[in-house]
């Protein structure tokens, strides 16, 4: 016979079961499947001006790993101004390059049990969780409707993928036939999946080459889109948190790597590995507008390897494994006019990341990218033809160069 106290805490086990969600009563926990590093619109990235009151946005996202329960982050973290959302949306996208949805997915968001929400100047919200069920590598559809777009706007202005913009609270219609696409992100920070612990989160931490400048838009053929592809039966999800003309030492197109680790990196759910590639803005930079004397090219690669050095003290302490990728090469960049000095400021940076052992590995894409017969230059095939951001194809040779044992052993 089973005793009254044992049959007690049997019937109290039973009904916490019950009134535990499904997604809650394995060992689990929250992973991003997708991300966007956010920065500050520009003046040539903002909302349409005739859409800026009473207006729905959708915006279509690709993840990397599926599952049944989501949760979205919203966010304000360039406001400075609360900002206010409603009849917020998730649901499955039938194709990256249109705005019609899966009536049969779509899902109401809610925030504490509310379908609107205000965002405070500087923070971002997370959901409550979403049940919806979705493949790996789906294409997600985040609609929401704006009664005021806001004065300072934050996002990802290089998206390289197409939002669109309707008049109106629409944010439940199947098709938006009518509206405005525009190629930015608007106050979308991330997609997290309540996955298996066993899932961990890859980051991918950089400038445009990682964010993915000059693909074809709606493509998804990012160098971290082609590394998930790669990991795509692994347990592995990976964020790209890229922002085009960014730097280790100085604001540029966005804050520094240094000033937004902590929001990019760091505070992400289920992370365990990230990849830096940053550097070769503060190179081209220093000596954009002239020559600089040799004591400013000594300082300023003496600087980056401090800022690396922050960075993996501070990955470190919070567990994470960090891999730091060599500068590919930039001669023949009409921009930045790259000189011998500063491709030798290049090549000591890169020495270090090879020699010093303060990275937990290295991963080598100045030596898989580079041309042999013209070292201080792009492969030709991996060159986009600016010779500083590669080509479809050397986004892929990007991948193909990580080694993945790194995240699986």
């Amino acid at each position: 016979m089973i005793s009254f106290t044992r049959r007690a805490a049997l019937m109290t086990a039973i009904v916490f079961m019950c009134a535990t969600p499904v997604w809650a009563q394995t060992p689990s926990g929250w992973v991003g499947t997708w991300y966007s590093a956010q920065m500050k619109a520009g003046a040539d990235s903002l909302l349409p001006p005739e859409l800026s009151s009473n207006l729905t946005l959708r915006q279509i996202v690709h993840i990397t790993k599926g599952g049944s329960v989501f949760r979205l982050r919203l966010s304000n973290a360039m406001g400075a101004d609360p900002l206010a959302i409603d009849n917020i949306h998730l649901a499955r996208a039938l194709s990256p390059t249109s705005a019609d949805i899966d009536s049969s997915t779509d899902r109401a968001v809610t925030f504490n049990g509310r379908s609107d929400v205000v965002i405070p100047a500087g923070a971002d919200v997370l959901s409550d969780p979403i049940p919806l069920g979705v493949s790996d590598q789906a294409n997600l559809a985040i609609t929401f409707h704006l009664p005021q777009a806001p004065k300072i706007q934050t996002g990802h202005p290089g998206s390289r993928a197409t939002s669109y913009v309707a008049a109106g609270d629409r944010a439940a219609e199947t098709s938006l036939a009518d509206a405005t696409p525009v190629n930015h992100w608007y106050h979308i920070a991330a997609i997290e999946v309540m996955a298996p612990a066993s899932i961990k989160g890859i980051i991918t931490f950089g400038d445009s080459i990682t964010d993915g400048y000059g693909i074809t838009p709606n493509s998804n053929r990012r160098f971290p889109d082609y590394l998930a592809q790669r990991l795509k039966d692994k347990p592995f999800t990976v964020l790209n948190a890229g922002i085009g003309g960014n730097r280790l030492l100085l604001d540029g197109n966005g804050a520094n790597a240094l000033a937004r680790f902590d929001r990019d990196v760091l505070s992400q759910p289920g992370v365990r590995h990230v990849i830096v590639l940053e550097g070769v803005n503060d190179l081209g930079m220093l000596t954009k507008e002239g020559p600089v004397t040799p004591e400013a090219h000594a300082a300023m690669v003496e600087q980056i390897k401090q800022a690396y050095v922050q960075m993996i003290d501070r990955a470190h302490s919070h567990g994470l494994k960090i891999y730091g990728g060599t500068i590919m090469p930039y001669m023949g960049m009409s921009f930045y006019h790259p000189e011998p000095v500063s491709e030798a400021d290049r090549q000591a940076i890169n020495r270090w990341i090879r020699e010093s052992g303060r990275f937990d590995a290295v991963i080598d894409f100045d030596a898989a990218m580079r041309d042999p017969a013209n070292p201080d230059h792009l492969l030709p095939v991996y060159d986009s033809g600016d010779h500083i951001h590669p080509s479809e194809a050397g986004y892929k040779a990007m991948a193909d160069t990580v080694d993945v044992k790194l995240f699986t052993d």
